[in-house]
C-alpha cells in the first residue's frame, strides 16, 4: 500500500444532510472538507473530478464546508452561496462554478453565478445570509474540528483520515485500495 491513512476518524457520519454524489451503498466513501477560496482545494478539484469519473459506480463523494476565515476573506460567502444554491437544488452547479472562479468570489460575482445557473436571485441573496445556511456551514466546521481537520483540503476515505497526495494517481490508488479491502 503506497498511501497513508491515519487512525483519525470522521466524527460525523455521512448522512442525508450531506451533499453527496454516487451510490449510498458504494464500496468507498470519500469525504472532503474544503474551502472554495483555498488554492490547494482548487488544485485538488481536477483530481477529485477525475476519480469520480473513473470509479463512479464504486465511489460516493461527499463535500463538506470548512472555510478558513482568517486566510480567505470570501470563503464563508462562497460556502453560503453553495448552500443557498442547494436550497434550490443546484448545489453541485454552484460548487463547480465557485471552483472554476476562485479569484472572483465577492458578493456581486456570487449573484452573477446564481443568475447563470438559473436561481431565483432574490431568494438566493436572502438565503446566503439566512440563519439555516450559516448554521449548516457551522455544523460542517464543527464536525471537521471534531474529526481533526486543521486545513484544507482534508480527506477521509471510508471514515479514516487520508494523508496521501492530492494528485489524481495517488488519490485513485487510495480509493481503489479501499474498495478492494472494504
Amino acid at each position: 500500500m503506497t498511501f497513508n491513512i491515519r487512525t483519525a476518524q470522521l466524527a460525523v457520519p455521512v448522512g442525508p444532510q450531506d451533499h453527496s454524489v454516487g451510490p449510498e451503498t458504494a464500496a468507498v466513501t470519500l469525504v472532503e472538507y474544503s474551502d472554495y477560496e483555498c488554492p490547494y482545494c482548487g488544485a485538488a478539484e481536477p483530481a477529485i473530478q477525475g476519480v469520480r469519473r473513473v470509479i463512479e459506480g464504486t465511489l460516493r463523494f461527499v463535500f463538506r464546508n470548512f472555510p478558513l476565515l482568517e486566510a480567505h476573506p470570501h470563503a464563508l460567502e462562497a460556502a453560503a452561496a453553495a448552500e443557498a444554491a442547494g436550497l434550490q437544488g443546484k448545489f453541485w452547479l454552484m460548487h463547480d462554478l465557485l471552483f472554476q472562479n476562485q479569484q472572483a468570489l465577492d458578493e456581486a460575482s456570487l449573484l452573477v453565478y446564481g443568475a447563470r445557473i438559473g436561481l431565483a436571485i432574490d431568494r438566493f441573496g436572502a438565503d446566503m445570509q439566512s440563519v439555516p445556511v450559516l448554521q449548516r456551514i457551522q455544523r460542517d466546521i464543527d464536525g471537521g474540528v471534531r474529526s481533526g481537520v486543521e486545513g484544507t483540503p482534508t480527506f477521509f476515505v471510508n471514515n479514516l483520515k487520508y494523508e496521501g497526495s492530492w494528485n489524481y494517481e495517488s488519490l485513485l490508488e487510495a480509493l481503489e485500495d479501499a474498495a478492494r479491502t472494504s
